[in-house]
């Protein structure tokens, strides 16, 4: 059910189950997607600039025949853990997830230090879906001291 269960190798010839709460699979997801953006060409470093390199993805790959057209709903929980932890190590803070929400790997939330809340999956669905003016550097950006 999980988003990672598609990466997951098979066994059996069948998928493996995750028994990964959600906070594991943002952490593996997070790792998944800092590799593969760093192997195709992006800075994905967890600085603030390589929300930059976020929004450019998103620019270069939202097309009908680009990566975001596969897989989507992975790809966009990655790059959401990605945010997420991003903030974290800026910021400070804590994941906020429920495991027990039939949607809980939409609505997983961090919880910065300073005790604002953000939504890095729903931010990514808003970048996705309406482009540019949804930029996640800016997103980050907006809690610099």
């Amino acid at each position: 059910m999980r988003f990672l269960n598609k990466i997951l190798k098979k066994e059996n010839g069948n998928k493996k189950k995750s028994s990964n709460t959600l906070e594991e699979d943002i952490h593996l997801a997070s790792d998944w997607v800092t590799k593969a953006l760093n192997s195709s060409g992006y800075k994905a470093d967890h600085s603030l600039e390589s929300m930059k390199e976020i929004d450019k993805f998103f620019d270069e790959q939202s097309s009908e025949t680009e990566l975001l057209s596969k897989n989507r709903g992975m790809i966009l929980f990655s790059l959401a853990s990605y945010i997420g932890e991003t903030a974290i190590k800026l910021y400070g803070g804590e994941w906020i997830t429920d495991d027990s929400d039939p949607q809980g790997e939409i609505n997983i939330s961090v919880k910065l230090s300073n005790g604002i809340v953000i939504w890095p999956v729903i931010r990514c669905l808003k970048r996705y879906e309406e482009g540019c003016e949804e930029s996640i550097y800016a997103y980050l950006f907006a809690f610099k001291d």
